[in-house]
Parts: structure tokens; C-alpha cells; sequence
């Protein structure tokens, strides 16, 4: 039935009412720790510049007639750290996001994202502001995190394991064998690595695809299985504006975190050098071209920002998954108010 007929609103009810609640308690939680809560608008010249995410276009029409592209944002990411730049130290936002080709039970193309960022914080500090709201969305619902037939008790201490430990250990791959001193990742290496691994690879994978197909069939559903795993030291060609690690450059300061085998949580020790950022932000564009035929403008008030941001960490943060697991569902659309046609 429609999710708008009466009685299917009123067996979903109760799991939007606790989607209510835990919002209310991770806003006063933020603003508790001194936390500013913004709103970053969601047009933007550019959507994100990483190869595989996929925007919204529409055009903006001025009243002189011209015509100019604009993207609905897949982060408030670029917006957020040019309030950092202006001066803000710590902020959240509960942010509407778009991303094309997504759909799924994971997956909706509108979502809510929230994302928060401390200025002058070692990126582990930032690691602790997502466990404790993984605690609190399971203290809210109180029960322990479920998804399918999978289950994590938030309040267990976490699970702490670097990216190349858990393809080492889940994929039976040695990762870091496979990158060069400055990171650069050996495609040829990391395929033989997998076919070993009795993992089929295409002739046109790159060094990226093996990783993240390795990463998404075999290791994501081994993560955050009885307790959360924090997965760190994520490699710097998969961290795209993150900072490199430095005791060892072939990484970088990214993390993600893990309930029930679902990624919940990506954050960084964020890059500010806007020079590394573009050579990113291009490599990106050339890969995104040559596999999807198409590329997203670089957004220059963005890298000319950088110049002022202080050093900070950031978290992007799937909230309508978090609530998913805390309401026990088997679909993101369980607890969206008005779920998406497509």
C-alpha cells in the first residue's frame, strides 16, 4: 500500500516518532558541547568532486535572462568548511542531500545527512562524537542495533581495525604491499592480489574498482557485527580530502564507522592545502570522465577558502541509516517521512 493510506502511515508511525526523538537528543547534544547549528544552502556551482558520486542538475535563471548550471549538493561539505574559514568552530547541521543512481535499501536518491566539523580537533576527537551518537540513538530506541538478521550493541566498547588489517583478515589480501611509497595505488598487483583471493576482476577495473569491490563484498559485511568497528588508515588514493597520515604518507586520516555491516559514519582529518586539493579534485574529474563520461566544475571559492580554514576534522554522518537501525527496519523508507517515488 501507499505509504499515505491511513493504516500503512499508522504501522509507521511509532518508527518516525523515534526518528523524532533521537534528532531532539543528538541536537541537544551538540549544542550541549558548544556546538552552532547552520544551514548550507543547497545549490551549489559544484556537487562534490569525487569520481563515483552522482548529482541533481538544474539551472538557475536570472532576471537579465542568463542562464547558469547549479547542482543539488551531495554534502554540505564545501559550504561548511567556508564557514570554518570565516571564523565558526564547531558546527552541525541535520542537511538534505542528493545523490543520483542510489536507491536501494540502503540507498535513497533525497536523504538527510548530518555533518559536523571542530575546528583545531584531531580527528579522533571526532571518531568519539559518532560513538557516543550511536549510543544515543540505541539508548533512545533502547535496544541494541538490528538490521536484517544482524545486530550491534552500541554501548560495547568498539572495534578498532585498520583498512589494511580488515582486508588482510576479511579478504585475505595484503593491501599495503600494493601501494607505492607516496600512495599511488598498483593496479596489476592489487588484481593478482584478488584473483588469489578468488575474486573475479575485469580487464578494465582499476586500482580503485578492485578496492572497492574487495571492500564492499567482502570486508563491509564482516564490520560492526556484536559491537562497532571504527575502520581507519583508510589509503590516501581513497580519501579524497583528507590529510595524509604523517608517519606514513601511503594514507591518510580517514575513518568510517560500522553497525550491523552498514556504513553509517565517513570522516576525516580535513586537507587545507588548496593546491594538493586540486590535483585531488582533478584526478578525480579525469577518472570520473573516463568511466562515466562527465565531469563536475571545481568549486574555486571552496579552494580559495581553504587558504583561511584552520586545521579541523569533520563527520558525515547517515542519519535516516542510523535510524533504520535503531528502529530495527529492513528499509531506509521505513522511517522517511515521505518516502521517494522512484
Amino acid at each position: 500500500m501507499p505509504w499515505w493510506e491511513p493504516q500503512t502511515h499508522a504501522d509507521r508511525r511509532p518508527l518516525l516518532m523515534l526518528r523524532g526523538r533521537i534528532k531532539a537528543q543528538a541536537r541537544a547534544w551538540f549544542v550541549a558541547d558548544g556546538f552552532t547549528e547552520v544551514e548550507c544552502a543547497i545549490l551549489q556551482t559544484s556537487p562534490g568532486n569525487e569520481a563515483h558520486l552522482h548529482a541533481f542538475m538544474t539551472e538557475a535563471e536570472l532576471p537579465d535572462a542568463s542562464r547558469h548550471g547549479l547542482y543539488l549538493h551531495t554534502s554540505p561539505e564545501f559550504a561548511a568548511k567556508k564557514l570554518l574559514a570565516a571564523g565558526e568552530e564547531k558546527i552541525f547541521e541535520f542537511a538534505r542531500v542528493f545523490r543520483n543512481r542510489e536507491r536501494g535499501r540502503l540507498h535513497a536518491p533525497e536523504f538527510t545527512m548530518l555533518e559536523w566539523y571542530r575546528a583545531r580537533a584531531d580527528y579522533r576527537s571526532v571518531i568519539d562524537d559518532a560513538l557516543a551518537l550511536l549510543r544515543l540513538a540505541a539508548g533512545e530506541a533502547g535496544r541494541a542495533l538490528t538490521w536484517l538478521d544482524r545486530s550491534c550493541d552500541a554501548s560495547a566498547e568498539a572495534e578498532w581495525l585498520t583498512v589494511a588489517d580488515a582486508f588482510r583478515l576479511h579478504a585475505g589480501v595484503e593491501l599495503l604491499d600494493t601501494l607505492s611509497p607516496q600512495g599511488a595505488g598498483d593496479r596489476d598487483m592489487l588484481a593478482s592480489r584478488a584473483k588469489r583471493a578468488g575474486f573475479a576482476i575485469a580487464d578494465d577495473d582499476s586500482w580503485s574498482d578492485i578496492f572497492s569491490k574487495l571492500l564492499a563484498a567482502r570486508v563491509e559485511p564482516k564490520l560492526g557485527l556484536g559491537r562497532p568497528t571504527i575502520l581507519y588508515d583508510y589509503p590516501r588514493a581513497e580519501a579524497a580530502l583528507a590529510r595524509p597520515k604523517l608517519d606514513d604518507p601511503r594514507l591518510a586520516e580517514r575513518f568510517e564507522l560500522y553497525a550491523c555491516g552498514v556504513e553509517l559514519a565517513n570522516g576525516f582529518g580535513e586537507l587545507t592545502d588548496a593546491g594538493e586539493q586540486r590535483t585531488r579534485f582533478i584526478a578525480e574529474m579525469d577518472e570520473k570522465e573516463r568511466v562515466h563520461g562527465t565531469r563536475y566544475p571545481l568549486d574555486e571559492d571552496f579552494l580559495a577558502a581553504l587558504a583561511g580554514m584552520p586545521p579541523a576534522s569533520g563527520v558525515a554522518l547517515g542519519f535516516d541509516r542510523l535510524v533504520m537501525l535503531a528502529a530495527g527496519a529492513p528499509h531506509i523508507d521505513a522511517v522517511l517521512w515521505t518516502p521517494p517515488i522512484p
